[in-house]
């Protein structure tokens, strides 16, 4: 029994399922479908062993504005990783991918890479493992391996591959005669009547010698580069960051482009059994099964007289109620309300580059704010205060810090604080405060074994998350990075 060692991407900005996913939180780390996370179902579609497969700690290639929400996310499902590289800036994924291979053919020149993005959906988890057993067999015979999933409709949002004969009922490997770009809907539909296209899935199999050799010879100006990033890469806190300067070479690029479409040695697993990539809000609305009015509700949110309409709040303080809607999709969160009609799903991007355009955080900033210690979000901002919900994880710090233009006072609602303010150490509990003076080396951590909640109240000339003075920091983050 071969061991498989996942690689898993995870980056990505998310625009198509705004306001849910923005670039600093996408879709992969959210619970969309069900109570895990995207990213959390990939892992454990490919951990363990199940039937004729072993599958080895996943790889996970991130960017490092995400790195700690890939552990955090990784220890709360029970899977310890067995590396996480960190792209210093996103290039696609055919440099991702060869990083990845170079990688692993060091701990074993026998390694065989299963190459899947963290956002995609796949409820039967046991046929689709019995098609990673029908690509080993194709890979043994010399193939670079990609899966095709079945069409359920004529999409003109994915791309197609186009088999040499259409796929048996064994479920095996068909040779694949080219890539399809996405097509406009006749094309499309024409492409499912013909049975010999599926939708291009993204995902591959294939030995990291096997794709190191294609990437040599299809590909010869980004192996310079991306050697370079590996060889010079550092390790940081468990983390392997590639090099900046050796990666800024590489060509941004996919692996599709880079080498798949020049390979003449690449065979395709036909998979029918339920997939999507999340790619809008309307393939939310199919894979979370509307009830008979086709309706979808999700969070505190009320349908009444709908039909064929998605109406789903991600606020714990916001109902949501559709009267009469139909063909609408209504997602509302803390800060900013998507109302669309269910055929401009593809659209959505659209809003984010407007907001863009207008300077607006909407845009990108996630309302909860992520860090290395837990999280925190903004609930009031006025010209010379900020009011803040902070949840620092058990046994987390904070850094030891400092600010100009700020004091602070620090309510404690959930567990008990460690506090550092100047020389004066003390413990908080619940329904205590403390204040933090201007300019005063303060810190806060939790000492216990559950979450500690706190209120920060802010006050001073300016509130911004880049007034602070690091001065031990846990994390190794530089000064004037932001928590």
């Amino acid at each position: 029994m071969p061991l498989i060692t996942p690689v898993i991407l995870c980056g990505g900005s998310g625009t198509r399922l705004w306001p849910l996913s923005r670039k600093s939180y996408p879709k992969q780390f959210v619970p969309l479908v069900d109570e895990q996370t995207l990213f959390q179902a990939s892992a454990k579609r490919l951990s363990g062993a199940s039937g004729k497969l072993d599958f080895t700690p996943p790889t996970v290639l991130t960017g490092s504005d995400f790195r700690f929400i890939v552990t955090e996310q990784l220890s709360a499902i029970g899977i310890d990783p067995g590396a996480i590289l960190i792209e210093p800036e996103g290039r696609n994924t055919a440099p991702a991918i060869f990083a990845a291979a170079l990688y692993l053919v060091e701990k074993d020149p026998d390694a065989i890479m299963l190459v899947a993005p963290s956002d995609h959906v796949v409820p039967d988890v046991a046929a689709f493992h019995v098609a990673i057993e029908k690509g080993l067999a194709a890979l043994e015979a010399g193939k670079l391996v990609t899966f095709g999933i079945k069409p359920t409709h004529a999409e003109t949002a994915y791309g197609y591959l186009e088999l040499t004969a259409e796929p048996d009922a064994t479920g095996s490997a068909v040779d694949l005669k080219q890539f399809v770009e996405k097509p406009d809907a006749d094309r499309a539909a024409e492409m499912v009547a013909a049975g010999t296209f599926l939708w291009n899935a993204g995902i591959f199999l294939f030995k990291a010698t096997d794709i190191i050799a294609a990437f040599t010879k299809y590909a010869p100006a980004l192996t310079a580069p991306v050697t370079e990033a590996v060889d010079m890469a550092q390790v940081d806190l468990g983390f392997l960051r590639l090099d900046p300067e050796a990666w800024s070479g590489a060509e941004d690029i996919s692996i599709d482009y880079a080498v798949m479409e020049k390979a003449d040695n690449l065979a395709v697993v036909p998979f029918d059994g339920g997939w999507s990539d999340l790619g809008g809000w309307d393939a939310v609305w199919r894979e979370a099964g509307p009830d008979e009015n086709g309706v979808v509700t999700s969070g505190d949110a009320t349908a009444i007289d709908c039909k064929d309409s998605l109406i789903r709040s991600d606020s714990d303080r916001l109902e949501v109620v559709g009267i009469g809607l139909e063909n609408i999709m209504a997602i509302a969160m803390n800060d900013a309300v998507l109302v669309a009609d269910m055929s401009r799903a593809q659209d959505v991007k659209k809003a984010v580059t407007a907001l863009k355009a207008k300077g607006s955080d909407q845009a990108t900033q996630f309302p909860k704010d992520h860090r290395p210690w837990g999280w925190f979000e903004s609930l009031v901002v006025g010209g010379r205060f900020q009011v803040k919900r902070i949840h620092v994880h058990p046994g987390a710090a904070l850094s030891l810090q400092s600010h100009f233009h700020r004091s602070e006072h620090w309510i404690v609602v959930e567990g008990t604080a460690r506090v550092t303010v100047d020389d004066e150490v003390q413990l908080v509990t619940e329904n205590q405060s403390v204040y933090i003076p201007l300019g005063a080396v303060h810190r806060m951590e939790n000492p216990g074994k559950v979450p500690m909640v706190l209120i920060e109240v802010q006050t001073g000339s300016y509130v911004g998350e880049d007034d602070i003075i690091r001065y031990e920091d846990v994390y190794s983050r530089g000064q004037g990075a932001k928590g």
